[in-house]
């Protein structure tokens, strides 16, 4: 390459176009410094200057949303600025602070370094940021690996714990199997689209455009099919789609509560904007030339997977695994979305405004679970939310919510944003995975409405002998971490009657 065409391709180089991820960068290296030159006795700080940079960072995000770079590919077309990239970045960052907010309260219970956890923390979710932007396989796998990396080590951060250790051991095989299929997929995909020997080949198969117009001039091709496949599949185990959501329940119990939380909506949440861009609108994957194919592995890949989740939630007594389980089947309303976005206009509105129902919700429960589990991050059974509500009226309150929202109760956000979905699934003509959903939505109202029993009604009496083991004290609810439980409530009840700004995404696209 000579020096021209150096200077083209760095002129392409916008880097205000990622500064929140480089803000990100920066403040992860801050807090490594802070940790030298602070002394030992102040290092609790540390936690609040990353939650003051993730809220700044996502300030910042705000008040410049609309710029002139939506809309345009930057850094050689390795990334693509859009609106729903913005919404994205927002999403992240807003998971990544409520995260930080649940680590003051599960790390003050643990003899753990607490720098290495916010630093991995920022790190991961500048990765997640940049995905969701991608345009170029090279960028996905980067920053897929990137993200995936950081969250094996997060899951297994309480190595004196044998089921977090177990945890990660098991996140890393799965892992790595899903990452070997994702690779393989796009190394098929890049060598047949650039055989001579088919129309329209490209040495820049990589680029999302160059791929997409490649395979709509070869519809039907073998190999182009089962790398698509193979791509799907690599991403169905990072949003835990059947049949590649084994890992779940495991990863989920064994990993801090902080974490869990991190992995069942930020990590999600990623999973379904890489998703997004390869079989949403102008995706390669959701061209009409692969609709035969992509279409009917997405539907079966719905089904099974709202059922499988709903049905294995039934009859779970840790909660850990019991949220894992009941991710997996919102994962599966999730993808009835993706699979509408092709026929219907709002589709892709209606993913995003369920991701942030999702997440508010969720944040709102792992909240209350944060201050009911004891020393053993893992140990977390329905018994333990015994007497919640005469207690601690306000988490028993806050419970309520999140897990009526997440069941999908009116008139609460969880409610819409499965409305807006089987809207969009019915504008599409899927019917019969309607009758799915729904169903699948009856199943989920007993396993959550039996938590909100154990919480507000007397379903167990100790054994007399004291054999049962005790109940692990719960953390009194502080000044910062109650308002923001309650604002999450309140956010959860005000969604359900007013969409706001957000109604406008039910046209986006």
């Amino acid at each position: 390459m000579n020096l021209e065409a150096l200077k083209l391709a760095a002129a392409d180089n916008l880097w205000v176009a990622i500064l929140p991820e480089l803000m990100l960068a920066s403040i992860a290296l801050i807090l490594l410094v802070l940790e030298i030159v602070l002394p030992k006795r102040h290092h609790d700080v540390i936690g609040d200057v990353a939650a003051a940079g993730l809220l700044g960072t996502l300030i910042g995000l705000c008040l410049n949303w609309r710029t002139h770079w939506l809309g345009t590919a930057t850094f050689s077309g390795l990334l693509y600025h859009s609106e729903s990239g913005q919404m994205m970045r927002g999403f992240f960052l807003l998971s990544a602070l409520l995260v930080c907010l649940l680590a003051r309260i599960a790390l003050a219970r643990q003899a753990m370094p607490r720098v290495e956890f916010y630093h991995i923390l920022l790190v991961v979710t500048a990765a997640m940021m940049l995905l969701a932007q991608t345009n170029h396989f090279l960028m996905l796998f980067v920053t897929l690996e990137t993200l995936t990396i950081g969250l094996y080590i997060l899951v297994s951060y309480f190595r004196t714990s044998g089921a977090s250790l177990e945890a990660g051991l098991k996140y890393l095989v799965m892992g790595a199997l899903s990452s070997g299929l994702l690779l393989f997929g796009i190394v098929l995909l890049y060598g047949v689209a650039g055989n001579p020997a088919l129309p329209h080949h490209t040495t820049q198969a990589m680029n999302y455009v160059e791929l997409a117009r490649f395979l709509a001039a070869n519809p039907h091709n073998f190999l182009a099919s089962l790398g698509i496949v193979l791509v799907l599949a690599g991403v169905g185990f990072k949003i835990g789609a059947f049949p590649f959501q084994i890992w779940i329940p495991d990863v989920y119990q064994g990993a801090p509560t902080p974490v869990t939380a991190f992995l069942a909506v930020a990590s999600k949440g990623a999973g379904f904007a890489l998703l997004l861009g390869l079989c949403g609108p102008g995706g390669p994957f959701g061209l009409d030339a692969y609709a035969w194919l992509v279409t009917p592995v997405l539907t079966a890949m719905t089904a099974a997977t709202i059922l499988f989740g709903n049905i294995a939630a039934l009859t779970q007594h840790n909660v850990k695994r019991l949220i894992g389980l009941s991710g997996v089947a919102h994962a599966g309303f999730l993808l009835l979305g993706v699979v509408a976005s092709r026929h219907s206009p709002i589709a892709l509105g209606a993913i995003y405004f369920y991701l942030f129902a999702y997440l508010i919700a969720s944040f709102a429960v792992f909240g209350v679970m944060t201050h009911v589990a004891g020393a053993d991050d893992s140990d977390q059974e329905l018994d333990h939310y015994t007497g919640l509500s005469k207690d601690s009226p306000f988490l028993a309150a806050v419970l309520a919510v999140g897990l009526g929202s997440l069941a999908g109760i009116p008139p609460l956000a969880g409610f819409m944003g499965k409305l807006f979905v089987f809207i969009a699934a019915f504008q599409a003509g899927a019917r019969w995975l309607l009758a799915i959903a729904a169903v699948g939505v009856v199943m989920s109202i007993y396993y959550y409405f039996g938590w909100i029993k154990a919480a507000f009604f007397e379903t167990w009496t100790p054994p007399a002998d004291g054999s049962a083991p005790a109940r692990p004290q719960r953390t009194p609810v502080g000044l910062l971490t109650g308002a923001a439980l309650g604002a999450l409530a309140l956010a959860s009840i005000v969604l359900g009657f007013y969409q706001g700004p957000f109604g406008q995404w039910l046209t986006l696209r």
